[in-house]
């Protein structure tokens, strides 16, 4: 993170302190798409992205007041968001591990979408599909099968691009602790991938 910009979440949340409201509109402004994306992709799920990132930023309204600045107002930021997002995964998963989930069964009750023509909505329609494109969504895919602890470090260290001290002031954990779980999660990740990766 640029000192400049640590330098002015600094002034906000100062303003923010002394009852300035449109700091606080200023720092969602600022944050909001770098949360929204983060936890989207450790979740896969916008709904829940966008639901998770308002209840982020309602804990970081409530909480700025004791915020005392030990780490840059970003790092605290991505801390409640990733511990919002965690709490929600497992939550999910919980709920649906008795479950299995057909990719063939229609979306809603009179609807003849299904489940797999839902999740390659985002991405560029089949003819602008490349080769390149195929191998982001092979990425995308086996993400989803590390463990979340595996998917979230790749997340904040590769989608996040967020330095090892910043992972490790996130997650609390040491900067050994970050590397080796990087390094881990990698692994798992080319096993995954297969002779794709290679």
């Amino acid at each position: 993170m640029k000192a400049q910009d640590v330098a002015l979440d600094r002034l906000l949340v100062d303003r923010f302190k002394q009852g300035d409201q449109s700091a606080f509109e200023q720092m969602v402004t600022r944050y909001w798409d770098r949360i929204y994306s983060m936890v989207n992709q450790l979740l896969r799920n916008t709904q829940d992205a966008e639901e998770v990132t308002q209840d982020t930023f309602i804990r970081a309204h409530r909480g700025l007041v004791n915020f005392r600045g030990d780490s840059a107002f970003s790092t605290w930021l991505y801390q409640i968001a990733t511990n919002l997002a965690r709490n929600r995964y497992w939550y999910w998963w919980r709920r649906r591990r008795d479950q299995t989930i057909s990719f063939d069964q229609p979306v809603g009750a009179e609807g003849e979408t299904t489940l797999a023509e839902i999740f390659p909505a985002e991405l560029e329609t089949p003819g602008d599909a490349t080769v390149t494109q195929e191998f982001v969504n092979r990425i995308a895919e086996c993400m989803e099968k590390l463990s979340p602890k595996h998917r979230e470090i790749l997340v904040l260290r590769n989608v996040k691009s967020l330095s090892y001290e910043e992972v490790a002031e996130i997650l609390h954990i040491s900067v050994g602790t970050v590397k080796s779980r990087i390094a881990r999660a990698r692994e798992s990740l080319r096993a995954k991938m297969g002779d794709e990766f290679k």
